[in-house]
């Protein structure tokens, strides 16, 4: 008999999780108390917020539903470490609209597992290798949790990092955002060594250590990371190229298909839209992502990603003329 109310509530709401209906005389015998002591427990769950739907008659007991927003879960040990590889899948292979959220929820995961729970999670990664992958440079999801719960904490964050030359240095910074371009995960940082803001490649970074130390956010001179991004690859100039693409569809419909690290499309005034903006991705990259959108699309430069597209769509045309 659990007679201590907060680890009986616990238990039950566990219970509850499990997608079936549980009658009243089950839930009391699994918790060792009476009928009315389950009633007064369900009572102080729906108090919490957890949507318990209750059943009348003798087959009746009790569910747990759908609400209006998600209640915090309980996880066994198996589910727990089921959920973090999953999460670690996300965040090291680059899902988009996925892979920021799977950052976030990792973080917020592993500073509660314990350390049994965590050492199984990463001897099961280390076991297994994914069939697919992306194509860009691969980091360790640690790297990338340390760096989110920094962000969300508003803490400084240290770190040692390579350039592009192969310049090695020491970086203090206060973290802004973390931002994923679907082939690399960048960070945009306040550098307080440099007294000014930086974009670091997190596949350059190592040994990121949070501080503890708190700090005051700054205003980024841009309206959002995204946007800081950017412009920031775009003034690194030698690495990047300028594109300009119009799609047959209206702004509407293209908008939300297109990430916004590339940029945002501009109604065209003919029924149509246009989206310019600058890459340092390859052109081949570009052009699979621009296919993507669903809709007929012109390039109108550079000429690199002219011919790339080109390419690309014979290439496709005799694929599909090969299928019999």
């Amino acid at each position: 008999m659990t007679t201590d109310t907060p680890a009986r509530l616990l238990q039950l709401l566990s219970l509850l999780q499990t997608p079936r209906e549980w009658p009243g005389g089950e839930l009391s015998e699994r918790l060792g108390v009476s009928r009315r002591t389950v009633r007064r427990d369900i009572d102080r769950l729906r108090e919490l917020g957890y949507p318990v739907q209750a059943t009348k008659g003798s087959d009746g007991g009790y569910r747990l539903v759908a609400g209006k927003a998600m209640p915090p879960l309980v996880l066994d040990d198996e589910e727990a470490v089921a959920i973090a590889v999953g999460l670690r899948a996300g965040a090291g292979h680059a899902v988009e609209g996925v892979d920021e959220a799977s950052v976030r929820a990792l973080a917020k995961l592993e500073q509660v597992l314990p350390a049994r729970l965590r050492h199984r999670v990463s001897t099961l990664q280390a076991a297994t290798t994914p069939l697919t992958s992306g194509d860009g440079a691969s980091i360790a999801p640690e790297t990338l949790t340390v760096m989110a719960s920094t962000v969300a904490g508003r803490e400084r964050l240290r770190f040692a990092y390579r350039d592009k030359e192969g310049g090695e240095s020491r970086r203090l910074t206060e973290p802004h955002r973390l931002v994923s371009t679907g082939r690399r995960w960048y960070l945009v940082a306040y550098d307080l060594g440099r007294e000014d803001w930086r974009t670091f490649r997190v596949d350059r970074v190592r040994e990121p250590f949070a501080t503890g130390v708190r700090f005051a956010p700054r205003e980024l001179p841009e309206r959002d990371a995204a946007e800081y991004l950017r412009r920031s690859i775009r003034r690194r100039g030698q690495d990047t190229y300028a594109f300009e693409v119009r799609f047959a569809g209206a702004v509407e419909e293209v908008a939300p298909r297109v990430p916004e690290w590339i940029g945002v499309p501009e109604a065209d005034g003919g029924g149509g839209c246009v989206l310019r903006g600058t890459s340092g991705e390859p052109v081949e990259w570009l052009a699979v992502r621009l296919a993507m959108v669903g809709c007929e699309f012109a390039v109108q430069g550079p000429d690199e990603l002219v011919s790339c597209v080109r390419e690309l769509g014979g290439r496709l045309s005799r694929a599909g003329a090969g299928g019999g």
